[in-house]
């Protein structure tokens, strides 16, 4: 009698065993690769070259002391404007501080 109730009972657990979803042994999955063109082009373990960004700083220190000038003479339009005269380069030079600034700012952040 015992041994009719075996084999149906070890029939059961294989069958339900095998119907049990397997999980991973490794863990999580991989996430897929960055969309940042820049942390693609550069494997982990590598960082721009050192002449490369130093010349990258040189011409952000360039554009922020052009920055600085142009900037300097903005509070004395300002005054001629105050006192009915607009100069024709005013509106240029606040254009130029707006693309200066822009572009300096993207090259520190990057």
């Amino acid at each position: 009698m015992v041994h009719r109730c075996i084999l149906p009972v070890a029939a059961f657990l294989f069958f339900a065993s095998s119907m049990v979803p397997q999980t991973p042994g490794r863990g999580f999955p991989t996430p897929p690769p960055s969309l940042d063109q820049a942390k693609q082009s550069q494997s982990p373990g590598q960082h721009p070259s050192t002449g490369a960004r130093h010349s990258d700083l040189e011409q952000a220190q360039r554009e922020a002391d052009e920055l600085a000038r142009v900037a300097q003479t903005v509070p004395a339009d300002v005054t001629k404007v105050r006192e009915g005269m607009l100069p024709k380069d005013a509106i240029e030079k606040l254009k130029q501080i707006e693309k200066l600034s822009k572009r300096l700012r993207t090259e520190l952040t990057q």
